[in-house]
């Protein structure tokens, strides 16, 4: 067995399963968009900037962590910067070795200039397009609807996300303040969604309870589940999400920044793999959070102890859980799989 390096993380393919393109731009980035089109940021000097949008030890609670996006959706209102970023996120994720993104956002946080969503998510799919021509990564688009906005502002998220099934959109989530705005809420986007064969992943069990992750499944009929953190107050559902492997997308940092657990050595994440749970490591705000994808498996290493064998298993589950059709999942699942044998001096296993 290999001992846990990061240039060994490096190296090995990945998926990046739970990441927002509002909380993951690159500081410089933000900077220059703001001279261009003319926005007020809290400071132009980079290191009162940083302090600004990253968090700083912790925060309160999640919408102060929400709160910080005020600042990098401010220059994220023009297609020009929504085609720059997401090219700027999926070159940030192929230098890292990951294989296949799924970056998520909402058009509607978009439209303070008057942009369409569709002339939004048009710009969206075009940067990871080209990020798609220059590196080897597979990407894809999961639309947000926002729990505190109006159910109907979902059901017509949920309408672009049909229209664009086939164009770059793989699936549907439902974001923001978790507390008060129960998923059942928007169930009527979600019926729509599920009629037409769509994806379902939610935030659930971040900043509520078990009830949240509860909808999120039966109400929302989710695949996957974002967090997830608090599952482990509900045994039957606990052993309901095993059962039927729904894959939790663990974001350590963020849960740690949100006070969704006092100290990262609260989080589940160890019982969860003890105890069977798909599992992915994703990086939630790679800027807000201040971290990457290498930065959470080392993390997880040097807080539970676990070793290349358990990110084997996260790897493997990222990728089985990923929104791909199955023929195009399975022979991903493949060549990852041999990847990692030949990386470890292992037999492969068949998955």
């Amino acid at each position: 067995m290999k001992p846990v390096k990061r240039e060994f993380i490096l190296e090995l393919p990945k998926t990046e399963l739970h990441v927002h393109l509002d909380g993951s731009l690159r500081l410089e980035t933000i900077l220059d968009l703001a001279q261009k089109d003319h926005v007020t940021l809290p400071s132009t000097d980079p290191d009162i900037l940083r302090k600004a949008v990253t968090v700083q030890g912790q925060v309160k609670n999640l919408e102060e962590y929400i709160d910080k996006f005020r600042i990098t959706l401010s220059v994220l209102q023009t297609p020009e910067a929504l085609r720059r970023v997401a090219f700027e996120l999926a070159e940030d994720c192929a230098r890292e070795n990951v294989k296949y993104l799924e970056v998520r956002y909402s058009p509607i946080l978009h439209n303070a200039y008057g942009m369409t969503p569709m002339e939004s998510i048009d710009a969206v799919l075009e940067g990871l397009e080209d990020a798609e021509q220059e590196y080897d990564i597979k990407t894809g688009v999961i639309i947000c609807g926002i729990r505190s906005i109006s159910p109907e502002s979902s059901l017509r998220l949920a309408e672009l996300a049909v229209a664009y099934k086939y164009r770059g959109v793989v699936g549907f989530d439902l974001a923001g303040a978790e507390e008060n705005f129960p998923a059942k809420d928007h169930i009527d986007a979600f019926y729509l969604i599920r009629n037409n064969n769509i994806n379902v992943t939610l935030h659930a069990g971040e900043a509520f309870g078990p009830k949240s992750i509860h909808q999120a499944i039966h109400y929302c009929g989710a695949n996957r589940i974002g967090h997830g953190t608090r599952l482990k107050e509900d045994g039957d559902l606990l052993n309901y999400v095993n059962d039927h492997r729904i894959c939790l997308e663990i974001c350590l940092s963020s849960n740690v920044h949100t006070m969704t657990i006092g100290k990262i050595e609260q989080h589940p994440i160890q019982f969860y793999h003890d105890y069977g749970l798909r599992l992915s490591l994703n990086t939630d705000n790679r800027l807000i959070s201040n971290t990457t994808l290498v930065d959470e498996f080392m993390l997880a290493h040097n807080t539970f102890n676990f070793n290349m064998m358990d990110f084997k298993d996260f790897i493997i589950s990222g990728f089985k859980s990923a929104f791909l059709h199955h023929r195009e999942r399975t022979l991903m699942i493949k060549q990852v799989a041999d990847q990692i044998d030949d990386y470890l001096g292992m037999k492969s296993e068949k998955y």
